[in-house]
C-alpha cells in the first residue's frame, strides 16, 4: 500500500481535475456522442454487483457454494499449456470443476484427467451451476434416487430463469467492464500524459494501445444493449441484434491483443523502478479503483473478447427456438466466434512476419520489394529442380508464401547461405499437374513434374521433385496458398504497413554486424481455417506460450501443494 506522503510526491488531489480550454473543470465521467451521461457510479455498481467489483467477492461466493456442497464449474477462456505436474492443463472451452478458491490467483480444480492448480484468470465461471449436479449424479441405485430428488429441487427454476441468469450476467459484466475501461482511461492514461518526464508518447502507445478506442466503442455497445434489455422480464430481452450490429466494430480488439505482449514487456521494465510502482499505485488509489494492479486492468479487454462466445453459447442453450431472439443469438454466437478467430489469426500472423523478416535479412543479394510487402505467411518450402525449355536444369530451394514463390540457391561451400534468385507472382499463374513421361509442349521427358503457367504472358515455369510424395506436397501447398489468399480476403486479414516496417527494422537491427547465414525459415504453421466450426478455438494467443503473453497477469508463484494437503486434512477447517 502506498502512503499518502508518497502519493503527494506526484500530485495533489486538486490536480486530478483537468482544466478545459474555457477554464471549467472537466467532469470525471465522460459524455457520449449524444451528450447523455452513460456512466454508473462506483457505489451503484458495488451495490448492484458486489460479486464482480469488490475485491475477493467472487472468491467468497465460490467458497460459500463449495462449502454448501454445490458443484462449481468454470469454462476455460483459452489454453493453459504446462509441463508442471502440479498444474492443470486444459484447452479453451474445457470445463473445470472448482474445488477450492481460497487463493485469488490460483484455484484448485479437477478435469477428466486429474486434480491440480490452475490460474483463475484463465477461466470464466458458469452462470447456471445448478445443471451440473445432474451430470455428476452417481450410478448407484440409492444415490441416483437421492440425486434425482436434489435435482428436482435444484432445477425448480424454469428455463426462463436460466435465460434470465445469463442475460443478467452479460449486462452486469458489461457495466463493470465499462467501469474498468473508464478507470484505465481516466485513472491511468490521463495522469500519465500529465507526467511527460516519466512517459514518452511512444511508451504510452505501447502500454495502453488503442484502449481509448475500445472504451468509446464499448460505451455505444452498452447503450444499445440497455435499450434491448427488458428490466421487468429479462428472459424476454432481445440482445442478439446488438452483437450483429456491432460485429465489425469488435475488430478493433485485434490491434489491442496484438499489442498486449509488448505492453507487458514495457510495463515490466518500468515496474523494476520504485517510482513507477508508486506512481501506478497512486493512480489506482486516487481513482478509487478496485484492488487490481495495472497489468490486471490491461488484461481485461483480452479476457472480454474471449468471454463473448462463451456467454452467447450459454445464452443460446437456454433460448428456445420459439423465442423471438433465437435466430439473432445463434447468428451472434457465430459472429463472435469469427471475431475471436480473426483476432487469433492476426495474432499468429504478426508472430510469423517477425520470423519472415529475419529470414529475408539472412538472404544474400535480395532484390526488389520486401517479402512482407505482399506476404505474411510461409506455407511450404523445399528443394525442386527448375528446368528451362532447352532442357537446362537448376537445383533451387523454394519458399512458398501467400501471393509469391521465392527461389534461392545454396552456396556450394557454406550450405547454410542462400542467394536470392527470383520470385514468381502466384496471383498471376495457374498450376498444371503433369503426368510422368514426355511433355509435348517442351518435348522433354519429365517425372514428378508440374508447371506454373502465366495467365497474361507466355511465361511457363517447369519444376520437378525428387519423389512423388514431394510433388504431392507441393501440389497440396499450392492449393492451400490459393485458399488462404481467398480466406484472407473474406476475413479482411491485413497487416498494417507500420507493423511490416517495424518487423523489417527489428530484423535488420538484429542482423546488423552478423555474417549472412541461413538459419532456416520458420516451419509453416498449421493454418487456422474458418471451417469447420468445432476447430475455432477461442485461444489467445495460438502459437507462443501463454506465459509470455500474460507474463504480468498470471501469478508469479502458485501455492504450495503441502499447504493444500494440510488444509484438506486439518480437522479445524470450517
Amino acid at each position: 500500500m502506498v502512503a499518502r506522503g508518497e502519493i503527494a510526491r506526484f500530485w495533489s488531489l486538486e490536480s486530478l481535475h483537468m482544466v478545459s480550454s474555457d477554464g471549467g473543470t472537466e467532469s470525471a465521467a465522460l459524455v457520449d456522442d449524444n451528450g447523455s451521461e452513460e456512466d454508473y457510479s462506483y457505489e451503484d455498481l458495488c451495490q448492484a454487483n458486489p460479486r464482480y467489483l469488490q475485491p475477493g467477492g467472487e472468491q467468497l461466493a465460490i467458497n460459500e457454494l463449495i462449502g454448501d456442497g454445490s458443484v462449481v464449474c468454470a469454462e476455460a477462456l483459452w489454453d493453459h499449456v504446462t509441463m508442471d505436474d502440479q498444474e492443470l492443463g486444459f484447452k479453451a472451452g474445457d470445463v473445470i470443476q472448482v474445488l477450492e478458491a481460497s487463493n485469488k490467483d490460483w484455484w484448485w480444480g479437477r478435469n477428466e484427467d486429474k486434480e491440480a492448480w490452475f490460474p483463475a484468470s484463465f477461466v470464466r465461471l458458469r452462470v447456471n451451476q445448478e445443471e451440473l449436479s445432474e451430470n455428476s449424479s452417481s450410478t448407484q441405485g440409492e444415490e441416483q434416487e437421492e440425486d434425482a430428488g436434489k435435482s428436482r429441487h435444484k432445477h425448480a427454476e424454469s428455463k426462463h430463469q436460466m435465460r434470465t441468469n445469463v442475460i443478467q450476467e452479460i449486462m452486469n459484466t458489461e457495466r463493470v467492464y465499462i467501469k474498468h475501461l473508464k478507470d484505465i482511461c481516466e485513472g491511468y492514461i490521463r495522469q500519465c500524459r500529465k507526467h511527460t518526464g516519466m512517459f514518452t508518447v511512444a511508451q504510452l502507445a505501447t502500454i495502453f494501445g488503442n484502449i481509448e478506442d475500445i472504451y468509446k466503442f464499448q460505451r455505444k455497445f452498452l447503450k444499445d444493449l440497455e435499450k434491448q434489455y427488458n428490466k421487468e422480464e429479462p428472459h424476454l430481452s432481445e440482445i442478439g441484434s446488438c452483437f450483429l450490429q456491432h460485429q465489425e466494430g469488435f475488430a478493433i480488439y485485434s490491434e489491442y491483443c496484438n499489442n498486449h505482449p509488448g505492453a507487458c514487456a514495457e510495463l515490466s521494465n518500468l515496474m523494476k523502478q520504485g517510482r513507477y510502482r508508486h506512481f501506478f499505485e497512486a493512480c489506482r488509489l486516487l481513482q478509487q479503483m478496485i484492488d487490481i494492479a495495472i497489468d490486471g486492468f490491461l488484461l481485461t479487454p483480452v479476457q472480454k473478447i474471449c468471454k463473448y462466445p462463451l456467454q452467447l453459447a450459454e445464452l443460446l442453450k437456454y433460448t428456445t427456438q420459439e423465442h423471438s431472439d433465437y435466430n439473432n443469438i445463434k447468428a451472434a454466437y457465430e459472429a463472435m466466434k469469427n471475431v475471436a478467430c480473426l483476432i487469433n489469426e492476426r495474432k499468429r500472423r504478426l508472430e510469423s512476419i517477425d520470423k519472415i523478416a529475419r529470414w529475408q535479412v539472412s538472404i544474400v543479394g535480395w532484390e526488389g520489394l520486401d517479402i512482407l510487402d505482399r506476404s505474411s505467411e510461409l506455407i511450404h518450402s523445399g528443394e525442386l529442380t527448375k528446368i528451362s525449355k532447352h532442357g537446362k536444369s537448376q537445383q533451387r530451394t523454394f519458399f512458398l508464401f501467400d501471393h509469391q514463390l521465392v527461389s534461392c540457391k545454396k552456396d556450394l561451400l557454406r550450405r547454410d547461405v542462400l542467394y536470392y534468385r527470383g520470385r514468381t507472382d502466384m496471383d498471376e499463374v495457374e498450376l498444371v499437374d503433369l503426368e510422368d513421361g514426355r511433355d509435348k509442349d517442351w518435348n522433354l521427358h519429365v517425372k514428378n513434374a508440374f508447371k506454373l503457367v502465366s495467365r497474361t504472358t507466355d511465361e511457363v515455369h517447369l519444376f520437378c521433385a525428387k519423389k512423388h510424395e514431394d510433388k504431392a506436397r507441393w501440389l497440396q501447398a499450392c492449393g492451400d496458398e490459393r485458399r488462404r489468399v481467398q480466406e484472407d480476403r473474406e476475413m479482411g486479414m491485413e497487416i498494417s504497413e507500420n507493423q511490416k516496417k517495424l518487423a523489417m527494422l527489428n530484423a535488420q537491427k538484429a542482423g546488423h554486424g552478423k555474417s549472412k547465414g541461413y538459419s532456416g525459415c520458420p516451419v509453416a504453421p498449421p493454418h487456422q481455417s474458418l471451417h469447420p466450426l468445432h476447430q475455432r478455438h477461442v485461444t489467445v494467443p495460438t502459437s507462443i506460450p501463454q506465459q509470455q503473453v500474460f507474463a504480468l497477469a498470471e501469478p508469479k508463484r502458485k501455492p504450495s501443494l503441502f499447504w493444500h494437503t494440510f488444509n484438506k486434512l486439518t480437522p479445524f477447517k470450517k
